[in-house]
Protein backbone atom coordinates (compact mmCIF):
# COMPACT_ATOMS: atom_id res chain seq x y z
CA UNK A 1 0.00 0.00 0.00
CA UNK A 2 1.49 3.31 -1.11
CA UNK A 3 1.35 6.31 1.20
CA UNK A 4 1.99 9.93 0.29
CA UNK A 5 1.85 12.96 2.57
CA UNK A 6 -1.80 13.66 1.66
CA UNK A 7 -2.74 10.05 2.36
CA UNK A 8 -1.05 10.08 5.75
CA UNK A 9 -2.67 13.40 6.70
CA UNK A 10 -6.01 12.02 5.51
CA UNK A 11 -5.69 9.11 7.94
CA UNK A 12 -5.38 11.61 10.80
CA UNK A 13 -9.00 12.67 10.28
CA UNK A 14 -10.57 9.20 10.09
CA UNK A 15 -11.62 6.54 12.60
CA UNK A 16 -12.03 9.06 15.45
CA UNK A 17 -8.30 9.89 15.38
CA UNK A 18 -8.87 13.55 16.47
CA UNK A 19 -10.95 12.42 19.46
CA UNK A 20 -8.46 9.68 20.41
CA UNK A 21 -5.61 12.17 20.10
CA UNK A 22 -7.45 14.60 22.40
CA UNK A 23 -8.09 11.86 24.97
CA UNK A 24 -4.46 10.68 24.94
CA UNK A 25 -3.27 14.28 25.30
CA UNK A 26 -5.54 14.66 28.33
CA UNK A 27 -4.24 11.42 29.85
CA UNK A 28 -0.63 12.55 29.36
CA UNK A 29 -1.44 15.88 31.06
CA UNK A 30 -3.04 14.10 34.05
CA UNK A 31 -0.16 11.60 34.39
CA UNK A 32 2.37 14.43 34.07
CA UNK A 33 0.65 16.31 36.90
CA UNK A 34 0.72 13.23 39.15
CA UNK A 35 4.45 12.67 38.63
CA UNK A 36 5.13 16.41 39.00
CA UNK A 37 3.50 16.35 42.42
CA UNK A 38 5.39 13.18 43.40
CA UNK A 39 8.84 14.40 42.33
CA UNK A 40 9.34 17.09 39.72
CA UNK A 41 13.03 16.14 39.39
CA UNK A 42 12.37 12.46 38.71
CA UNK A 43 13.40 10.83 35.45
CA UNK A 44 9.88 9.56 34.79
CA UNK A 45 8.44 13.09 35.06
CA UNK A 46 11.05 14.37 32.61
CA UNK A 47 10.27 11.43 30.32
CA UNK A 48 6.57 12.37 30.32
CA UNK A 49 7.52 15.98 29.55
CA UNK A 50 9.38 14.70 26.48
CA UNK A 51 6.43 12.46 25.53
CA UNK A 52 4.13 15.46 26.02
CA UNK A 53 6.31 17.62 23.77
CA UNK A 54 6.33 15.04 20.96
CA UNK A 55 2.64 14.24 21.33
CA UNK A 56 1.77 17.94 21.55
CA UNK A 57 3.35 18.50 18.14
CA UNK A 58 1.41 15.52 16.78
CA UNK A 59 -1.79 16.86 18.36
CA UNK A 60 -1.27 20.27 16.72
CA UNK A 61 -0.85 18.57 13.31
CA UNK A 62 -4.02 16.51 13.86
CA UNK A 63 -6.00 19.56 15.03
CA UNK A 64 -4.86 21.66 12.07
CA UNK A 65 -5.51 18.86 9.58
CA UNK A 66 -8.94 18.09 11.05
CA UNK A 67 -9.89 21.76 10.81
CA UNK A 68 -8.65 22.25 7.24
CA UNK A 69 -10.15 18.94 6.09
CA UNK A 70 -13.59 20.04 7.29
CA UNK A 71 -13.98 17.23 9.82
CA UNK A 72 -17.14 17.67 11.87
CA UNK A 73 -15.44 18.99 15.01
CA UNK A 74 -16.95 22.02 16.69
CA UNK A 75 -14.90 25.17 17.04
CA UNK A 76 -14.82 24.53 20.81
CA UNK A 77 -13.26 21.07 20.36
CA UNK A 78 -10.71 22.48 17.91
CA UNK A 79 -9.76 25.26 20.34
CA UNK A 80 -9.38 22.74 23.19
CA UNK A 81 -7.11 20.61 21.00
CA UNK A 82 -4.94 23.61 20.09
CA UNK A 83 -4.68 24.75 23.74
CA UNK A 84 -3.79 21.20 24.85
CA UNK A 85 -1.12 20.96 22.13
CA UNK A 86 0.34 24.34 23.11
CA UNK A 87 0.34 23.39 26.81
CA UNK A 88 2.19 20.11 26.21
CA UNK A 89 4.69 21.70 23.81
CA UNK A 90 5.55 24.74 25.95
CA UNK A 91 6.04 22.88 29.27
CA UNK A 92 9.70 21.85 28.75
CA UNK A 93 10.56 25.35 27.51
CA UNK A 94 9.12 27.49 30.30
CA UNK A 95 12.57 28.72 31.35
CA UNK A 96 14.23 28.88 27.93
CA UNK A 97 14.82 32.42 26.62
CA UNK A 98 14.13 32.03 22.92
CA UNK A 99 14.40 35.77 22.24
CA UNK A 100 18.05 35.75 23.37
CA UNK A 101 18.87 32.60 21.38
CA UNK A 102 17.25 33.90 18.18
CA UNK A 103 18.91 37.33 18.65
CA UNK A 104 22.33 35.67 19.00
CA UNK A 105 21.62 33.55 15.92
CA UNK A 106 20.61 36.69 14.00
CA UNK A 107 23.82 38.45 15.04
CA UNK A 108 25.88 35.53 13.76
CA UNK A 109 24.01 35.28 10.46
CA UNK A 110 24.18 39.05 9.82
CA UNK A 111 27.90 39.09 10.67
CA UNK A 112 28.55 36.28 8.16
CA UNK A 113 26.37 37.86 5.45
CA UNK A 114 28.09 41.24 5.81
CA UNK A 115 31.36 39.54 4.89
CA UNK A 116 29.99 39.08 1.39
CA UNK A 117 29.68 42.82 0.75
CA UNK A 118 33.29 43.11 -0.39
CA UNK A 119 33.50 44.89 -3.72
CA UNK A 120 30.15 46.68 -3.33
CA UNK A 121 29.23 50.29 -2.53
CA UNK A 122 28.77 49.36 1.15
CA UNK A 123 32.08 47.50 1.39
CA UNK A 124 32.94 49.38 4.60
CA UNK A 125 30.33 47.19 6.37
CA UNK A 126 32.21 44.01 5.44
CA UNK A 127 34.98 44.33 8.00
CA UNK A 128 36.04 45.79 11.32
CA UNK A 129 33.86 47.65 13.79
CA UNK A 130 31.07 48.61 11.32
CA UNK A 131 30.47 44.92 10.65
CA UNK A 132 30.30 44.13 14.38
CA UNK A 133 28.08 47.16 15.15
CA UNK A 134 25.55 46.31 12.41
CA UNK A 135 25.42 42.67 13.58
CA UNK A 136 24.85 43.73 17.21
CA UNK A 137 22.15 46.26 16.23
CA UNK A 138 20.41 43.61 14.13
CA UNK A 139 20.43 41.22 17.09
CA UNK A 140 19.14 43.95 19.42
CA UNK A 141 16.23 44.77 17.09
CA UNK A 142 15.25 41.09 16.81
CA UNK A 143 15.51 40.70 20.60
CA UNK A 144 13.30 43.74 21.21
CA UNK A 145 10.63 42.48 18.83
CA UNK A 146 10.64 38.92 20.18
CA UNK A 147 11.03 39.65 23.89
CA UNK A 148 7.48 40.95 24.43
CA UNK A 149 5.98 38.16 22.35
CA UNK A 150 8.05 35.58 24.25
CA UNK A 151 6.95 37.05 27.60
CA UNK A 152 3.27 36.85 26.64
CA UNK A 153 3.60 33.26 25.42
CA UNK A 154 5.48 32.23 28.57
CA UNK A 155 2.93 33.85 30.90
CA UNK A 156 0.11 31.96 29.15
CA UNK A 157 2.22 28.78 29.23
CA UNK A 158 2.93 29.14 32.96
CA UNK A 159 -0.76 29.69 33.72
CA UNK A 160 -1.83 26.64 31.70
CA UNK A 161 0.99 24.55 33.19
CA UNK A 162 0.20 25.36 36.81
CA UNK A 163 -0.48 21.85 38.14
CA UNK A 164 -4.14 22.36 39.22
CA UNK A 165 -5.01 23.91 35.83
CA UNK A 166 -3.04 21.27 33.91
CA UNK A 167 -4.79 18.47 35.83
CA UNK A 168 -8.28 19.92 35.35
CA UNK A 169 -7.58 20.70 31.69
CA UNK A 170 -6.38 17.12 31.17
CA UNK A 171 -9.72 15.87 32.55
CA UNK A 172 -11.57 18.33 30.30
CA UNK A 173 -9.71 16.95 27.26
CA UNK A 174 -10.68 13.39 28.20
CA UNK A 175 -14.31 14.37 28.79
CA UNK A 176 -14.39 16.34 25.53
CA UNK A 177 -13.05 13.35 23.57
CA UNK A 178 -15.64 11.01 25.13
CA UNK A 179 -18.53 13.43 24.48
CA UNK A 180 -17.55 14.03 20.85
CA UNK A 181 -17.06 10.29 20.22
CA UNK A 182 -20.48 9.53 21.70
CA UNK A 183 -22.07 12.15 19.45
CA UNK A 184 -22.99 14.71 22.12
CA UNK A 185 -20.71 17.41 20.72
CA UNK A 186 -18.47 19.60 22.85
CA UNK A 187 -18.69 19.58 26.65
CA UNK A 188 -19.17 23.36 26.50
CA UNK A 189 -22.07 23.07 24.03
CA UNK A 190 -23.64 20.25 26.07
CA UNK A 191 -23.44 22.18 29.36
CA UNK A 192 -24.77 25.33 27.70
CA UNK A 193 -27.69 23.35 26.25
CA UNK A 194 -28.53 21.94 29.70
CA UNK A 195 -28.43 25.41 31.27
CA UNK A 196 -30.59 26.96 28.55
CA UNK A 197 -33.20 24.17 28.81
CA UNK A 198 -33.43 24.04 32.58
Amino acid sequence: MEFDSEGILGLLTTNHIPEITLAVGGIIAVIMTVFYLKDRKSLIYKLFMLIGLIFGIFMAVVAFNAYTAGVALSITTSVIMYIAAFTLIIRPFKEVHFAVLIALLTMGVVYVLLGGLTGTIVEFLAEGWPRIIVAVISGAIVYSLLHMLESIVKIIGKILNAWPILFIFGLVCIAEAIMVTMGYGSVYDYVRHLIENR
